[in-house]
């Protein structure tokens, strides 16, 4: 581990760069993932998110060397996802994780989670991550995450933070709520959307209001510490990033609990804001 990233934030940022806002292009974007893995801030930096749709239909035939590790995201619907695995294999390119949504919002998440639990049991032991709403049967769906969890399945939660529409954006309230449902069940989750920026802001072009990346790193922080929903909430909702910043600088050398990380389509914005607020150091060894 390099000492220019901490222990804290290795692996925190999944490389989404195809993804909107991003949307680069499949040449563009893996080029741009070499680089990202033979920079000094390779350590921040997890796999390359690909849609199982671009996965299916061999484009990435070609453009990769041997090695390429990706998180295979599932557009396709979960039980295509086995064709698209199928795709990775020739091309020298291992997933590391598959994540997938399980449900729409108000839609009953326990058929697709089953099915999706089901696919676990025959990957063995590829991490799988359930993209649950944030609506209709939450609670009842991260009881049965954690069920399979503790059977031996490596399950795991996903909740979407962000979209093109307010209410894809949880409050501080309701994102701490189910911060603490993880960490009282011991179930890791990912994140996905809207993350863009450490600290809690305001879009000026769309009026939504972000979750910062170092709150919720703050906020898991603090729920794993034994902090109940109200506590977490506030650090969720804090703007003044001193708070916030100095929870986690605290925590820098120890190992990320819980919360196992979020996709971005940019590496830059994320890394820019780590260096200004002095939680990775800027290509300077210490």
């Amino acid at each position: 581990m390099s000492t220019q990233v901490p222990r804290l934030l290795a692996g925190l940022v999944d490389d989404a760069a195809v993804f909107p806002p991003g949307n680069a292009s499949l040449p563009d974007a893996v080029t741009a993932h070499r680089r990202h893995r033979a920079a000094w801030y390779a350590d921040l930096v997890g796999p390359l998110l690909l849609p199982a749709s671009t996965v299916a239909a061999g484009e990435l035939s070609g453009l990769v060397d041997e090695g390429l590790v990706i998180g295979l995201i599932g557009d396709t619907g979960i039980e295509r996802l086995p064709f698209a695995l199928s795709f990775l294999a020739p091309d020298g390119v291992t997933a590391r994780q598959i994540e997938a949504p399980v449900a729409k919002r108000g839609e009953d998440p326990q058929p697709g989670l089953a099915e999706l639990v089901a696919l676990a049991e025959r990957l063995g032991g590829t991490p799988v991550y359930a993209e649950i709403p944030l609506t209709f049967g939450l609670m009842s769906a991260l009881d049965s995450l954690a069920d399979a969890r503790a059977g031996g399945l490596p399950v795991a939660a996903k909740f979407r933070t962000g979209g093109l529409a307010a209410e894809l954006f949880p409050t501080p309230v309701e994102l701490a709520a189910v911060i603490c449902a993880c960490r009282d069940r011991e179930l890791p989750y990912k994140l996905t959307a809207g993350l863009h920026h450490a600290v809690r802001h305001r879009d000026p072009e769309t009026g939504f209001t972000h979750h910062g990346f170092v709150n919720v790193l703050a906020a898991t922080l603090a729920a794993v510490g034994g902090a109940e929903v109200d506590a977490v909430a506030e650090l969720l909702a804090a703007t003044d990033p001193v708070r916030v910043v100095e929870l986690v600088r605290t925590h820098r050398d120890a190992e990320r609990p819980l919360w196992v990380g979020y996709g971005s389509c940019s590496i830059e914005e994320p890394l820019t804001d780590l260096i200004r607020l002095g939680l990775v150091n800027g290509g300077f060894e210490e």
